[in-house]
């Protein structure tokens, strides 16, 4: 039992992790587990310890609600951040693929007119020597000579 460690240092009482040591009159005492915290009239949160001596009550609370405070806005930065970063790449492959078919076309445009520079070149070429057939007639005899 906790009482058989009033009187005594608070680092046996807590030993047993079921003990509060109260440092107003210097007693072990079972910790009440059907309250979340001691009541007052029990011993006063600034005088209690719980789990180590070094720190009353009143600041472990205190110390523990900060980190679970920084813990949970850390939390929620981290799922705003990814949200933002997914709806950001969600958008990139769109712009991407424009991009995409906006270069694949230029490219087919550019390979059409090369196409039909080329076909103007061969034709001037068969037209010097004599190779383009006529338009008018396209069925004329070959003449060999």
């Amino acid at each position: 039992a906790c009482s058989e460690f009033s009187q005594r240092s608070c680092e046996e009482c807590l030993k047993n992790v079921s003990c509060l040591w109260c440092y107003t009159n210097n007693t072990c005492i079972d910790y009440p587990v059907r309250s979340i915290l001691p009541p007052s009239s029990l011993c006063s949160l600034s005088n209690a310890r719980w789990g180590v001596c070094w720190i009353n009550f009143e600041a472990l609370i205190i110390a523990i609600a900060v980190v679970a405070a920084l813990i949970l806005v850390s939390v929620a930065v981290c799922c705003c951040y990814c949200c933002y970063c997914r709806r950001r790449s969600r958008s990139r492959p769109d712009e991407e693929e424009e991009q995409l078919a906006r270069k694949r076309e230029e490219r087919r445009l550019q390979s059409l007119q090369r196409k039909h520079e080329r076909k103007l070149k061969h034709d001037e070429i068969r037209k010097k020597y004599g190779l383009l057939q006529d338009s008018d007639n396209p069925y004329s005899r070959f003449e060999n000579e």
